[in-house]
């Protein structure tokens, strides 16, 4: 057979699965309304299970990528039968109602102290606030859940050393709404007592992030590093001291703060280093201008359960900016993710996946939607 020849054959073939695919979402379809009348869930993982197990034996050798088409095949029913069976959801009652309007004021928790980065995020954010701090992440998170503080600041990732795992953990733990964001211009210094010249300096203290963004000069000067629960502690805590061998990594303002001298500026081993903060709350704030949402929710450890759920995403035509996937701790292998996603979640089609997935996922939870920032001025 010629190339003609056996792409006439594959139009052939095309006509009949289309015509054998019409009769399949028809049957989708008869699904739909039995489940409505009977007040049954969209989604039975069992039974597409069965199926994808079904057709990939009855594939042979071309099995595994039969039982893909079908993968797509049934989350198309899928959206099909959500579409028909669509009903209205506190979810997305919640989206569509939530206020615009997040309050430049009230108690705003952060971690640590005075010139701490957070500190330095909050009141860019917060003009208007009455800044608290707090000797730890959690605590922030607990001082928000209680309702002791209106909202809380706190870092989830650095440009160069990554993620703060800790603070996903807790965002995991607590399922607070997150209602702004900013990215804050970062540069570490070398902060000393008075008196003091960077040729005495044996221990530097700080945050194990400052620590981390700062390596290349802590092993070129020799120094031993210790990590410090904040930037600003650690800076406080060197002034105590008052030893001309100690010195903290932190920023200009601490220095100022704590009476600290500047040993050396811009010490980072990256230039352009930045650290990226979010605002919780406990109340669902969406601003006008939002672009940037985060959902969390929970997998099996099977193969293509995240592959099924990101390419929903896909097919919204939305993109994914971060994803974190964290130990359920619940003794079954089984793993929670945390996702953002560009885009306003108040448009019909993203609030409808939002409400599908709620639905299907386990401890699925809509963290919020958001714009971000940018704070150049520390």
């Amino acid at each position: 057979m010629d190339l003609k020849e056996i792409r006439e054959e594959i139009d052939q073939i095309d006509d009949s699965i289309v015509e054998l695919l019409k009769k399949r979402f028809d049957c989708s379809l008869k699904v739909a309304e039995y489940k409505i009348k009977n007040d049954l869930p969209v989604l039975n993982s069992q039974r597409e299970q069965q199926i994808i197990e079904k057709v990939t034996g009855l594939g042979g050798q071309h099995g595994n990528s039969i039982g893909d088409v079908y993968r797509e095949i049934m989350s198309v029913s899928r959206q099909r039968q959500h579409n028909l069976m669509q009903k209205e959801s506190d979810l997305g009652q919640a989206i569509l109602n939530a206020p615009s309007t997040i309050s430049s004021g009230g108690v705003i928790a952060c971690q640590g102290t005075e010139g701490a980065f957070s500190h330095l995020a909050a009141k860019n954010l917060f003009e208007n606030g009455q800044l608290r701090f707090y000797e730890s992440f959690e605590s922030v998170f607990a001082a928000v859940e209680s309702g002791e503080a209106d909202f809380g600041v706190v870092p989830v990732e650095n440009s160069n050393a990554g993620s703060v795992h800790e603070v996903y953990d807790l965002i995991l733990k607590y399922r607070h709404f997150i209602v702004g964001a900013a990215v804050l211009k970062v540069n570490e210094n070398l902060l000393g007592v008075r008196g003091s010249k960077l040729e005495d300096i044996k221990t530097v203290y700080s945050h194990s992030q400052a620590l981390s963004q700062s390596e290349a000069f802590i092993k070129e000067h020799g120094f031993t590093p210790v990590q410090y629960a904040n930037t600003a502690l650690a800076a406080k805590f060197v002034a105590e001291k008052g030893d001309k061998t100690c010195a903290a990594i932190g920023s200009i303002q601490a220095a100022e703060s704590y009476g600290l001298a500047v040993l050396e500026k811009n010490i980072q081993t990256v230039k352009a280093n930045s650290t990226r903060f979010v605002v919780i709350s406990k109340k669902l704030i969406i601003p006008e201008n939002s672009n940037r949402a985060s959902v969390v929710f929970m997998l099996p450890h099977v193969t293509g359960s995240l592959y099924k759920i990101l390419s929903r995403f896909a097919s919204h035509g939305l993109n994914l900016t971060k994803i974190e996937s964290h130990a359920a701790r619940n003794g079954k292998f089984e793993y929670e993710f945390y996702l953002d996603f560009s885009g306003k979640v108040q448009e019909n089609e993203t609030v409808k996946l939002l409400c599908e997935l709620a639905e299907e996922l386990p401890d699925f939870t809509f963290l919020g939607n958001y714009s971000e920032t940018d704070i150049n001025n520390c």
